[in-house]
């Protein structure tokens, strides 16, 4: 089979692409490298022993998309692409709007057009919004409270009518937690561009110098210890994920929504703990006023995805953290070379 990974040049899409090329898959990723890196796709292709094929472009251009699919006999598509900062979401709003939604608009308008319908979409647990009850299940209500959960929400909807006028379309949306750590030999991992905007990687850069100190907003929370409570999950574990369900796309008969978790949440505290174990370096931090949008816990209910995936994340905050510190200690300043093309 051949799969069109969109964004797969990106922290998850590059772990994905990874485990489908080690699985007898044939991927084609398709990238804009807007906040991705060639050389990560160099590294997979090495990993893997296997080559990639790699399409520079943007998932609302159509003539790119089509040329694509002319060119290649794409059978599935998993769909990364997009633009992913919360705070960025908040300042510019439109952009995701155009970029996220268009393109997915764009991206299924050319997979119907060439007869390929059937999809794994990236979601969020942002869909959930600020959670009623703990641990959420796939029946909460979706609520999100920032552009970036808005337009995950959005496409949710859009897809969903998508198949309801068409039912031969196959569609899984997964809605994962908090993806961290690196793949085990450290090659390839997450490189944020500029200041991280999630927890882990920051910690790894204060840990390996590049930040003076780990900001923690918020130490009066309604948890253990007063900081925010989170699910986190391995990226490698993440990526079987879209593996299994790749697998069970011809099963489903209708939309079906899967949360990807670990069903454990740990405090940040308790990862910078994890992370000082890990690396063997304190982390030093400071408390700062809680962030206008975050919430006290979220943490998943995963008992369907064992269920009905017959899956469930294997690795522990400690592997999550070794991994990461792997990953950071080979690579200081993230990838290399940068190049885009």
């Amino acid at each position: 089979m051949t799969v069109l990974v969109t964004g797969g040049a990106g922290y998850i899409g590059s772990h994905t692409t990874l485990l489908l090329l080690e699985n007898g898959y044939d991927v084609v990723v398709y990238d804009n490298l807007s906040n991705a890196s060639r050389e990560s796709i160099r590294q997979v292709e090495k990993l893997a022993k296997r080559p990639v094929a790699f399409v520079k472009g943007d998932i609302r251009d159509k003539a790119t998309l089509a040329a694509t699919f002319e060119k290649y006999s794409i059978e599935a598509v998993i769909h990364f692409a997009g633009l992913k900062a919360v705070g960025e979401s908040v300042e510019s709003p439109l952009s995701y709007y155009e970029n996220n939604v268009c393109g997915t608009v764009a991206l299924c308008e050319t997979m119907a057009s060439y007869g390929c319908k059937s999809m794994v979409f990236s979601s969020s647990a942002t869909v959930y919004g600020d959670p009623q009850e703990l641990p959420i299940t796939e029946k909460a209500p979706l609520q999100a409270t920032n552009p970036y959960g808005r337009t995950k929400l959005m496409i949710e909807e859009i897809l969903r009518d998508v198949w309801y006028s068409d039912k031969e379309w196959k569609v899984m949306l997964l809605r994962y937690f908090n993806p961290v750590g690196a793949h085990e030999s450290g090659d390839i991992g997450e490189d944020p561009d500029g200041i991280p905007n999630n927890l882990m990687p920051y910690i790894a850069q204060t840990a390996i110098g590049k930040r003076a100190f780990l900001s923690i907003f918020g130490n009066d929370y309604d948890t253990r210890d007063g900081t925010g409570v989170r699910d986190y999950i391995h990226v490698m574990d993440l990526a079987h994920g879209h593996l299994k369900a790749l697998e069970k796309l011809s099963e489903i008969e209708e939309v079906t929504a899967v949360n990807l978790g670990t069903g454990k949440g740990y405090s940040v505290l308790e990862v910078v703990a994890a992370f000082e174990k890990a690396s063997g370096r304190r982390i030093p931090y400071k408390f700062a006023p809680r962030r206008q949008g975050d919430i006290a816990a979220c943490y998943a209910d995963v008992s369907f995805a064992k269920r009905f995936l017959e899956w469930e994340a294997e690795r522990d905050i400690d592997a999550m953290c070794t991994d990461m510190w792997r990953w950071q200690s080979k690579h200081p300043d993230g990838y290399q070379h940068k190049e885009e093309t």
